[in-house]
């Protein structure tokens, strides 16, 4: 597939509400997923996996319960839960690395580390044991391929950014992540009314001959 980045942002919101968030975390969702796709990784699949897993469904489970004493969570965290807290608190990176829980699709969390770096006007790392990311707010050095879920994330501050990952205009996403996508954005599309289907229809019940 081949899309605009616009696109992708426009499918990743309705995708993330249609899935059960609310509209100014689906927004996120999607900010961060055309993030991802212009560094020229697959932000639509990273999102399609975070989706399927209907964390909405139970949303207290799956955000940090305090922030004070660690971010950790009942179940499994939310990345975009765990991002928003982490662009509020940015500044808490400057006095000790912030270590989070198991939580979800990780790679989600890299465009939220981003917002932190440039408040912060410095690089952060992002690390697990599956991998590491370093971004200074535009650029990021990160590798191709990321896991479902991981243990742990420590977000610090990181003075070495490496080989940073080409900016794209256009994504070519991976065609089953965007039909988890497409499926899930049909929900939030209004149901068909006989009003709208005539009009939809063209010249309706007019007749101009």
């Amino acid at each position: 597939m081949d899309c605009s980045l616009n696109e992708i942002e426009l499918i990743a919101k309705r995708a993330a509400r249609g899935a059960g968030y609310v509209w100014g975390m689906a927004e996120e969702a999607a900010k961060a997923t055309r993030w991802l796709c212009s560094r020229d990784i697959d932000g639509v699949r990273e999102l399609a996996r975070l989706l399927q897993r209907e964390l909405p469904q139970s949303p207290g489970k799956h955000v940090p319960i305090d922030i004070e004493s660690g971010w950790k969570g009942t179940g499994v965290l939310c990345p975009l839960a765990v991002g928003a807290a982490l662009s509020d608190y940015a500044v808490r990176i400057k006095r000790a690395p912030v270590v989070t829980g198991r939580i979800a699709s990780p790679a989600i969390l890299l465009p939220f580390g981003a917002n932190a770096a440039r408040a912060l006007a410095c690089s952060i790392s992002l690390e697990c044991d599956e991998f590491k990311a370093v971004t200074d707010g535009i650029e990021l050095s990160a590798p191709d391929e990321f896991p479902v879920e991981v243990d742990a994330v420590s977000v610090q501050i990181d003075a070495m950014l490496g080989n940073p990952r080409a900016h794209r205009t256009r994504a070519h996403p991976d065609t089953d992540g965007w039909g988890v996508l497409d499926a899930l954005a049909r929900k939030t599309y209004a149901p068909a009314t006989e009003q709208s289907r005539l009009l939809g229809a063209g010249a309706g019940l007019s007749d101009n001959d």
